[in-house]
């Protein structure tokens, strides 16, 4: 159940931004959650491998690179959605996974996980 909740809470974000964001666009609600859930599995699959590869650049920034690699999954996420979803470059998809990492921690926070 908790699974369920923080991916319809990660959708009304993700949704959200795309509202306020002027470089960002989505369709609609549906297609929220559907990249939600893409964001959520690259996050599972994709970033550990690149956040392997990147050590030494992780290390020579002191973990400021890790913002790169967010900023990397949700261009991924992107490209994967086609135009359902789409971030119009490299500094708008920084600030929304800032954005949604940061909503997401607070949220999930407050409902006690």
């Amino acid at each position: 159940m908790s699974f369920i909740i923080n991916l319809l809470v990660s959708a009304l974000v993700v949704f959200g931004l795309a509202n306020i964001l002027p470089g960002v666009s989505i369709k609609g609600y549906g297609s929220a959650i559907i990249v939600a859930l893409v964001i959520g599995l690259l996050n599972a699959v994709v970033k550990p491998v690149l956040s392997f590869i990147s050590i030494p650049v992780t290390i020579l920034t002191l973990g400021l690179f890790s913002f790169v690699i967010t900023a990397i999954i949700i261009l991924l996420a992107s490209a994967i959605m086609g135009d359902s979803f789409h971030v119009d470059g490299f500094w708008y998809a920084l600030i929304f996974g800032v954005v949604l990492a940061i909503v997401n921690s607070i949220i999930g926070g407050m409902l006690g996980d």
